[in-house]
């Protein structure tokens, strides 16, 4: 009796010990606390399960081949707790919180690899531009089966990353499955990720390429600078423009809709749902397109998630754009961080996000308009053909232009959409769009 009391008494603690952290991250999202009071005072506590903690507690303790202090039982229970609910949810300790403001903020150390869990493997959603992991050909869809030598099957991502993390310029070897085929390694050095989110260029006079590689709190900046720049280069109205998404692993939400906004000129961009009062959010346009309403295609993959699916599924639904490609990762829940005491943190899925037509993005993903998968474009030798302006004696121009014979075109600038499939057909469909509204 005396034992079943100190249980029952145990047990008791940590509860509060559990809940505590809770009534903390309250303070920097005060709509939380209700929903959690409320539920609180209709359930009472499971004691039994409670009690069954406590004895599976105190018999590791007891007989764990090594000693284990309450700290690190709480740590992991709190760990297992969230990384049983769905595979975003997670307990963020000091450096997995530090590393989560970095990566939102556009610098961090690491590989360059946004990662996700499936059957028990990590499995890489998308490289990043420019990074480590992308220099050294790691594609989405690849499976991360050991890293140094050890097996990722059963860690979680957290584990995972945190392994994948280091020192800068350490030398880190992962060994890879593409495709069901035969695991390989790539050896690669951590590096300090700088991300600059937006990248764009003329393609051809008139034709805009705009990339985001990931949205980061001033992607939507970006994107507005970018377009200023492009019209100014181009030196008169765009006649099309090209959004590339593709490998866009998303990040911050306030970005994806910030980047929406320069596009459209009214409409809802998206909504969430989910149990807790401040969920409930509907973020529609301001009016300030600042596309001009020329044509446009947004290139997506299955390495497009989150926060790149708002953005294509909003496009789409208000027929602004084409989307383009192959079918996206398929992320439509909402993550909100709660800070807690010690610099500590819990990420968990709050919400879902739908698309403007009430789409729910979840475990489906965007469908393109037009399905256009990766290959491989090459180059056939362009044999000159003999031209009538080769003839000796070949009459002139009869509005008086200059002759072209064969050879008088030159070598072309090599140009992004020389070796990019996807991109080619993209601007190819702006230039049809194009003629076609008379631009």
């Amino acid at each position: 009796m005396l034992h079943l009391s100190r249980l029952t008494s145990l047990a008791l603690t940590i509860a509060l010990v559990i809940g505590a952290p809770l009534a903390f991250a309250a303070q920097p999202a005060p709509t939380v606390a209700p929903a959690g009071t409320a539920a609180t005072s209709k359930a009472p506590l499971p004691l039994e399960e409670l009690r069954t903690f406590a004895e599976v507690m105190d018999r590791i303790k007891a007989a764990y081949v090594e000693p284990v202090d309450d700290k690190t039982l709480l740590e992991n229970a709190i760990k297992g707790m969230l990384s049983n609910l769905d595979p975003h949810s997670a307990y963020l300790g000091p450096e997995d919180f530090t590393e989560l403001q970095e990566s939102t903020s556009g610098e961090f150390g690491g590989l360059g690899i946004e990662v996700g869990a499936e059957d028990g493997f990590i499995k890489v959603v998308s490289p990043i531009d420019d990074t480590p992991a992308s220099k050294a050909g790691i594609q989405a869809g690849d499976f991360i089966v050991k890293i140094n030598g050890a097996p990722t099957r059963g860690q979680t991502m957290t584990e995972a990353v945190d392994k994948m993390r280091g020192k800068i310029g350490q030398k880190i070897t992962l060994t890879l499955v593409r495709d069901g085929g035969t695991p390989f390694d790539v050896t690669l050095a951590r590096a300090v990720i700088q991300v600059k989110s937006v990248k764009a260029q003329l393609l051809e006079t008139g034709y805009a390429y705009i990339r985001i590689t990931q949205f980061q709190v001033k992607t939507g900046e970006e994107v507005s600078k970018a377009l200023a720049k492009l019209r100014k280069d181009n030196g008169k109205k765009l006649n099309g423009i090209i959004l590339d998404l593709r490998n866009n692993p998303g990040g911050v939400l306030q970005a994806a809709v910030e980047v929406v906004d320069h596009f459209i000129t009214k409409g809802l961009i998206v909504y969430t749902k989910g149990r807790i009062a401040n969920s409930e959010l509907r973020f529609s346009a301001t009016g300030k397109d600042e596309s001009e309403a020329v044509p446009m295609v947004v290139l997506i993959n299955g390495g497009s998630a989150s926060a790149s699916e708002i953005v294509a599924g909003a496009l789409q639904d208000q027929k602004r754009a084409v989307v383009m490609g192959t079918t996206s990762f398929g992320k439509g829940s909402v993550q909100t961080v709660l800070p807690l005491n010690n610099d500590r943190a819990l990420k968990i899925t709050t919400a879902l996000y739908f698309t403007p037509n009430g789409r729910s993005i979840q475990a489906q993903g965007i469908v393109p308009d037009i399905e256009v998968r990766k290959a491989k474009i090459t180059s056939e030798a362009d044999s000159e053909y003999f031209k009538e302006a080769d003839l000796q004696g070949h009459l002139g121009n009869g509005n008086g232009g200059a002759d072209k014979p064969s050879g008088s075109g030159g070598k072309a600038k090599a140009m992004p959409q020389d070796d990019d499939y996807q991109l080619a057909q993209a601007l190819s469909l702006l230039k049809g769009l194009s003629i076609t509204s008379g631009r």
